[in-house]
């Protein structure tokens, strides 16, 4: 069986939601025991996400071979449970960087270097890169942005010519639209539907089915409406109407038939049932939980939940495990002072102290991890979680009131968390961080250990600064254990406090690996510990 491409496209407003359509679909497609996956092209000129503030751009995912991606990825992989890569992820800077340096390379032989055919011919390479590996059977491609955009004008372009290049049953495009409900006049309006359709057809795009975004089912009036002005099948106008859970959508989906009219439009020979047995169970558990739990989640971000989507999802997929409802606190760390804590935290059974960057909101984090600390509240520490945490037990146990990350003082006698060495002579920001999978070996018998029930670990990491080692005896003698550390570097990955009911830290983030079907243990574990303070 050839490639097959499914390029998805909005219209009418940003965020309804097409990379949990894309994610959807692509469940549905491998519970048919296809081979999926799905790519993101974003219109913007970063070279990736990774310099963003969260405020602009939610969270910057990290794929394991350490590429910063859009946190559509993310939805990706806890649909799929398949790693994405530095390949699924694709801006136009990264097309506009490479089409100039090859122009100064001489690439191009002296020719005028243009959007068409230069920059569209690279991103039709990116856009088929994927299924030239082998590896996959159907490739998704979202594009990022709303059709009309003039940013987004030569992604469409590119779909517009590869549907022409490619054989007919090979590819299909999929709509994504808004069709409101006017509350004065009581009804649906399918008209920015149409002009959003109308808008992609005049790029030269015609949409197989679309896909309608709405807070009220659509009849089949409607339906028929769209698909009469839109110039699409009968059939082929799908609703995706709001649902109580984003894990819902691909059973929403299926209702509405998705999955069997892609597999018969792509000429696809499987027309077995999806199997979603595991999916069903999951949705059961989180839908019915028998107890629910206070959890409060610190940081600097949390006026944007997309600041921290991968955390809260990963809550999402432990309460399920633990048949129970995560009731999650979002505090902002600046608010926290050490005399107020005690009454913001009050009734949190667990406190997770967020990644980050950058000294605002530091003080109001150490603050909450004492407390955590000295009241017994179960503790998780992530990245700048776990380094706070180490800069606080420096500050109060070992009596280093001047105890600080060197990130955010240099001049710090104490500088407890300090700048990785490889990290010293690095000026430029983007994509120099240390990104991606890293072994972890754990000491046996640590609650580490006990979490993971096992030695050796990969997880995802993204940091410059380090535990610095020159102070590893003092914090072992006075309580603080380095339980994992990093089997070439020795770069610690994981600190604990034994004497504590449940308090860890770890450099890494466990978060990006948590899907509905495979929970993370550490997060499992948060949400144990909390059910039982």
């Amino acid at each position: 069986m050839n490639t097959k491409y499914i390029f998805i496209t909005g219209g009418v407003v940003s965020s309804l939601g097409k990379g949990i359509i894309a994610a959807s679909l692509a469940k549905l497609l491998q519970a048919r025991g296809l081979k999926v996956t799905i790519q993101k092209f974003d219109p913007y000129l970063n070279i990736d996400p990774g310099t963003l503030n969260p405020y602009e751009h939610g969270e910057c995912y990290v794929t394991e071979d350490g590429a910063e991606t859009d946190l559509d990825l993310g939805h990706y992989e806890r649909f799929l449970g398949v790693h994405t890569s530095k390949a699924n992820n694709v801006t136009t800077g990264k097309i506009y960087n490479t089409v100039i340096t090859k122009e100064r390379e001489g690439a191009y032989l002296g020719k005028t270097v243009q959007i068409v055919p230069h920059i569209t011919d690279e991103i039709k390479r990116r856009m088929l890169l994927l299924g030239n590996s082998g590896k996959y059977e159907v490739i998704l491609t979202e594009i990022g942005g709303t059709v009309g955009d003039m940013e987004s004008q030569p992604f469409v372009e590119a779909v517009r010519q590869l549907q022409w290049e490619l054989p007919e049953e090979d590819c299909m495009s999929i709509h994504l639209t808004l069709v409101p409900y006017l509350k004065a006049a009581k009804e649906l309006k399918t008209k920015p539907t149409q002009h959003s359709v109308q808008m992609l057809q005049q790029c030269g795009v015609q949409p197989d089915v679309i896909i309608c975004r709405t807070e009220h089912e659509l009849s089949g009036d409607v339906r028929r409406k769209i698909a009469l002005f839109c110039n699409v099948q009968p059939g082929h106008v799908i609703q995706s109407i709001d649902a109580w859970s984003i894990y819902q959508v691909p059973l929403n989906m299926h209702e509405e038939h998705l999955d069997e009219l892609v597999v018969r439009k792509l000429h696809i020979d499987n027309y077995n049932r999806p199997e979603l047995g595991n999916w069903c169970r999951f949705l059961d558990r989180l839908k019915s939980p028998e107890k629910e739990v206070d959890i409060a989640l610190v940081g600097k971000y949390v006026a944007l939940q997309d600041a921290y989507k991968s955390i809260l999802e990963a809550f999402i997929h432990a309460g399920a495990a633990c048949n129970c409802r995560v009731n999650i606190h979002s505090i902002l760390s600046e608010d926290i002072t050490e005399d107020n804590a005690p009454e913001i935290l009050k009734g949190m059974k667990g406190i997770l102290v967020a990644p980050g960057f950058g000294e605002r909101g530091l003080e109001g984090k150490v603050h909450a991890i004492k407390y955590a600390r000295v009241a017994g509240i179960p503790f998780l520490g992530i990245c700048l979680g776990m380094q706070m945490a180490v800069v606080e037990f420096a500050r109060d146990v070992l009596g280093y009131k001047d105890a600080a990350s060197a990130e955010v003082n240099p001049m710090s006698p104490h500088p407890v968390i300090d700048l990785m060495e490889d990290q010293k002579s690095t000026t430029i920001k983007g994509g120099t961080m240390r990104l991606g999978a890293y072994d972890c070996q754990i000491e046996k018998g640590s609650l580490a250990y006990n979490i993971y029930g096992s030695e050796f670990i990969s997880e995802r990491h993204r940091h410059r600064y380090e535990f610095n080692a020159s102070y590893a005896e003092e914090f072992e003698k006075a309580g603080l254990k380095a339980s994992g550390h990093n089997p070439q570097t020795g770069l610690t990955e994981i600190v604990e406090l034994p004497s504590h009911p449940f308090f860890i830290g770890v450099q890494f983030h466990p978060e990006y690996k948590s899907t509905p079907e495979n929970p993370h243990p550490l997060f499992i574990a948060l949400v144990k510990a909390a059910l039982n303070a």
